[in-house]
């Protein structure tokens, strides 16, 4: 009986490229802790501790908010020296050794109860967390051109990776918080011991990526400049994407101390959390569609106008099973709209240049994050915690509104 020699060609080519995605998805999983250490862990953890560490030290909101600013700051001094750092030493060993620090930072904070000492500490860990979350954003969209049919899948698990920190945040902090003076502290050895762990599987898939997919430096190979675009030429989107950092900061670092204002229990509150984290993992598979079809800002727009809706709901309403529904759906979305700016670089800019536009991208949302907690945490003060997620949410809608305006930068 006769064969389509086409068919035959194209089955032939699925049963040798089966036997490779499930190595280059696994890859992309462990590499992902990376990315639970720098955010899940290091930043998104701390709004779980805001509530006993506020009552213990006396912050106001503004004050506690503070606490994630200075760990913005630090984000932005990091993504600022990036690019330096990229042409001194490759981006899987910058992401080894901001692993190792940030476990390191994280431990230090448990020994100290002095305001200004945490300040300090917190822009450091900021510093290390950029150092893990640019270089394995690179290695992640390394890792997403050698699987070109998988690729928003392979950004979204790395990104996705988040939601591990903030699960295992949702069990280990509640588990390790003291009634007594102090005993917060606690909680932030559990989490270093937790980012040791995961720093073994994050570093073994940086090195074994750093060495199958290595890309010269820029210098070193014959793309110049005028290959890669220039800000401006994806300003909308960048603008669209700072606006996202403001406003998804807000809700990261005061939803639980608003669920706990609204009378809301300790368990509830827990299982919010675990709800959210849970659905960032699985945000991988349900994105990774939009993230390979959408070469221009779209993507972003439609995350961010998603994240706008899940931001006012607990403002609005105060029922658990609305606080439910809010978490489920920021979760499934908000590290997806930090992937779709890979999925961006990727698209639009020669490998050569990722580096530097991932670490653009990175510069905007550390300054939206420095911006954020402050002004939420003020309007908070004066006004309420709902009314400061409604301000949150009015960013998001106009981040989305920015982000449609962005074209591709380039047909293919």
């Amino acid at each position: 009986m006769p064969t389509d020699p086409c068919a035959a060609a194209h089955s032939s080519s699925a049963a040798d490229e089966a036997p490779q995605r499930l190595p280059t998805l696994m890859l992309a999983a462990a590499l992902s802790l990376g990315s639970a250490i720098a955010l899940g862990f290091a930043r998104f953890a701390y709004a779980l501790l805001l509530p006993s560490m506020k009552q213990d030290l006396g912050w106001t909101f503004a004050e506690a908010g503070a606490m994630n600013t200075a760990n913005a700051l630090g984000y932005l001094l990091g993504a600022l020296a990036f690019p330096h750092f990229a042409r001194r030493w490759r981006a899987d060993t910058l992401c080894v050794a901001g692993c190792g620090a940030t476990a390191l930072l994280m431990a230090a904070s448990g020994l100290v109860a002095d305001t200004n000492l945490l300040l300090l500490l917190r822009v450091i860990t900021g510093v290390a967390s950029a150092a893990i979350f640019i270089s394995g954003g690179v290695l992640a969209a390394r890792l997403a051109s050698a699987r070109p049919r998988d690729a928003g899948l392979v950004l979204g698990l790395y990104y996705g990776g988040t939601g591990w920190g903030i699960v295992a945040s949702s069990v280990l902090v509640p588990l390790t918080i003291l009634d007594r003076a102090h005993g917060w502290q606690f909680a932030w050895f559990a989490l270093a011991a937790a980012c040791a762990l995961f720093t073994v599987a994050a570093v073994g898939a940086a090195r074994r990526i750093g060495r199958l997919h290595a890309v010269a430096a820029p210098g070193a190979r014959g793309a110049g400049t005028s290959d890669a675009a220039r800000w401006p030429g994806f300003a909308w989107v960048l603008a669209g994407y700072g606006l996202f950092g403001v406003g998804y900061i807000g809700y990261m670092t005061f939803i639980v101390a608003l669920l706990r204002n609204a009378g809301m229990s300790a368990a509830v509150v827990t299982g919010f959390y675990l709800l959210l984290g849970v659905a960032t993992v699985f945000s991988a598979r349900l994105w990774s569609g939009l993230l390979d079809r959408m070469r221009g800002g779209q993507a972003l727009a439609a995350l961010n106008a998603l994240l706008a809706v899940a931001t006012l709901l607990p403002a609005l309403f105060t029922q658990a099973w609305i606080a439910f529904a809010s978490g489920a759906l920021f979760g499934a979305t908000f590290l997806s709209a930090v992937a779709s700016t890979t999925a961006f670089v990727r698209h639009n800019l020669p490998a050569s240049h990722w580096a530097k536009g991932i670490s653009a991208f990175t510069i905007v949302f550390a300054f939206g994050q420095i911006v954020g907690p402050m002004v939420i945490g003020w309007v908070s003060d004066g006004a309420g915690l709902a009314r400061g997620l409604i301000y949150s949410a009015l960013l998001l809608a106009g981040g989305a509104l920015l982000a449609v305006c962005q074209k591709p930068l380039r047909a293919d």
